[in-house]
């Protein structure tokens, strides 16, 4: 994990990759707990039996369930100390070029792209790319925005 003390410090990383984190796996435990929790219950996400005559061979994870796990991926590669709190203020881009199929393994990739002044902190923009262990593209890139206050 990297730890920023502050914004100087954040500020001289723009440009940076900052890091990777551990590979997680996604389940169909955890697919259904999404779908369940968005209402999308698409067959080629919940239901393996039919899935397995899909264009995938199986069932595979949700676009918004892969850039969800930015979330997790982020909190483990960096931690900004010093910090009253911060927001996630919103995404540019988010680009889904490789389906994630059930029981595959994925880890984050993070790069600081800005990190530039705002009214009492930062405005940071992170490329977040998700990999998929053995996979020969990124399943998920985007770009997202935090604003930390100091």
């Amino acid at each position: 994990m990297r730890v920023f003390a502050g914004p100087e410090e954040l500020q001289e990383a723009a440009g940076q990759e900052i890091g990777v984190s551990s590979w997680l796996e996604v389940t169909q435990d955890r697919v259904d707990q999404f779908a369940e929790a968005t209402g999308d219950n698409q067959w080629i996400h919940v239901d393996p039996e039919r899935a397995v005559d899909g264009p995938f061979g199986g069932t595979i994870a949700h676009g918004y369930l892969t850039l969800s796990l930015m979330v997790p991926f982020m909190l483990e590669i960096y931690r900004v100390e010093n910090r009253k709190h911060a927001v996630n203020y919103g995404v540019n881009k988010v680009r889904f070029p490789a389906p994630v199929p059930v029981g595959s393994r994925l880890r984050g990739r993070l790069a600081l792209t800005a990190a530039d002044p705002i009214q009492g902190g930062l405005q940071l923009v992170w490329k977040v790319t998700i990999e998929r262990e053995g996979g020969d593209r990124p399943v998920c890139v985007a770009e997202s925005i935090t604003r930390i206050y100091f």
